[in-house]
């Protein structure tokens, strides 16, 4: 078995005892493969943890940068009460299509407003409406745009927030202070913020799994 092979069979290992299947999110996988998104949502076990990340905040309100098909904003959505909110940002608006109409079929719709366009129009637009700070923020968009991302996400949230930044790793890439890749260095100077900005208190986990080589990080706010 190969390093990948066993990554993979661990995650579906987790997935099976900890994340059992469910139709919902499986029919959003496969309607957003049916439309022929990227294979770049999260796994089972990264979803799992968002919901628990949220749920362990308290969470009434969320913000997520990235959409794509809506995975990741089911799993989000599910662990907010009845009357909680949770915007989402999305690019394409094919995307945001396939994402609504699997966000209707989780019954998550009046809690879920997708929102279309570039995040850095939409972000102004948003603070402009001047919503109540934002409980977590999960950023997995355009990795050059991360520490835009991340100077909004500190708009738009308040002390005892939680930011959650995908794919920190980019993988491994992320030590390379030489490379020219713009996710490479719109990571890098989003993690360097969150180490050095005084609001902030961070960390990177790497992972491995069906996704690869990976990893996050977490950034509270503090004040």
């Amino acid at each position: 078995m190969s390093e990948s092979q066993l990554w993979d069979a661990v995650d579906d290992y987790f997935t099976a005892h900890l994340s059992p299947e469910d139709d919902v999110l499986d029919a959003a996988l496969r309607d957003s493969e049916a439309a022929g998104l990227p294979h770049i949502a999260v796994t089972a076990p990264q979803g799992k943890l968002l919901q628990l990340l949220a749920q362990i905040q308290g969470a009434r309100t969320v913000l997520e940068i990235g959409t794509l098909g809506g995975y990741s904003t089911i799993w989000l959505a599910r662990a907010l009460p009845a009357d909680g909110r949770l915007v989402t940002l999305e690019y394409d608006p094919r995307h945001a299509e396939v994402a609504t109409r699997n966000i209707a079929r989780a019954g998550l719709d009046t809690l879920v407003e997708v929102r279309v366009g570039p995040a850095l129009e939409s972000l102004p637009q948003l603070a402009d409406e001047n919503p109540a700070p934002f409980d977590l923020v999960f950023i997995d968009a355009d990795k050059g745009n991360n520490p835009h991302y991340v100077e909004w996400a500190l708009k738009l949230t308040s002390a005892g927030s939680l930011i959650v930044l995908d794919n920190v790793v980019r993988g491994g890439r992320v030590t390379d202070a030489d490379s020219t890749a713009s996710d490479v260095q719109g990571t890098r100077t989003a993690l360097e913020l969150i180490g050095r900005h005084p609001r902030l208190s961070g960390t990177a986990v790497q992972t491995v799994g069906s996704k690869g080589y990976d990893g996050f990080a977490l950034a509270r706010v503090l004040e």
